[in-house]
C-alpha cells in the first residue's frame, strides 16, 4: 500500500462511516493521542471529546459529500473538500468546509483541522 492510499483510505472511510452514521467506525480511524480542531480556532477536542462529538454528529445527521477527490501529499497529509448536510440549531444546513488529517505510521489519524466559517454555512 503506497503511502498516499495509507492516507486517502482512512478519509475514504470517514466519508463513508459517517454517511452510514457509524460512530464508534469513525472514531476507530484516529489515534488515541488524536485531536480535532474543528474548525480551526476552536479548543481542541481530544479523547472523550472526540467521541462525543461524533455521536452527535450522528445524532444530527451529518452526511458529507466530496467536492474534488481526497488529495495526498508528499508528506503525513491530506485534505478533502466537501459540503456536509447536518441539522444545526433546528434547522437543515449546508456547510462547505475543508479538512486536512496528518497520519501516524499505521495510518490512523492524529489531527483534524476544519477550515470553514460562518460564510461556508447555507440555510
Amino acid at each position: 500500500m503506497t503511502t498516499t492510499h495509507r492516507m486517502k483510505a482512512p478519509m475514504q472511510a470517514y466519508v463513508d462511516t459517517l454517511n452510514r452514521g457509524d460512530a464508534e467506525a469513525v472514531i476507530a480511524l484516529f489515534a488515541e493521542d488524536a485531536a480535532i480542531e474543528d474548525p480551526i480556532g476552536t479548543p481542541p477536542k481530544h479523547g472523550q471529546e472526540i467521541r462525543d462529538w461524533f455521536h452527535q454528529a450522528v445524532a444530527m445527521k451529518a452526511r458529507l459529500a466530496l467536492a474534488t477527490p481526497i488529495r495526498g501529499s508528499h508528506g503525513n497529509a491530506a485534505a478533502m473538500a466537501f459540503t456536509v448536510t447536518t441539522e444545526w440549531e433546528g434547522r437543515r444546513v449546508a456547510i462547505r468546509s475543508l479538512d486536512v488529517c496528518t497520519f501516524d505510521a499505521e495510518g490512523r489519524i492524529t489531527r483534524l483541522e476544519g477550515y470553514w466559517s460562518p460564510d461556508d454555512i447555507e440555510s
